[in-house]
């Protein structure tokens, strides 16, 4: 792991979602249990509920990614 990565993975997902241009200026909020990550909150596209799983697949220490996320138009 880099030394500038965050070791809690709470703030690793954050830094994910956050940093994602796709998700820019979403409120979304997620809880982590384990190596069990859950999205919760609204996205304008599917495009963007996808993205946000995406921002989440490659992080180190999440097994699981339950994808929450409404879709509003």
């Amino acid at each position: 792991m880099d030394s500038n990565e965050p070791s809690n993975l709470e703030q690793r997902v954050d830094l994910a979602i956050s940093g994602s241009p796709y998700l820019n200026g979403r409120k979304l909020r997620f809880e982590t249990e384990d190596k069990k990550v859950v999205l919760k909150g609204k996205v304008g596209t599917y495009f963007q509920k996808q993205m946000a799983q995406e921002a989440l697949r490659t992080l180190d220490g999440v097994e699981l990614i339950e994808n929450q996320l409404e879709v509003t138009w």
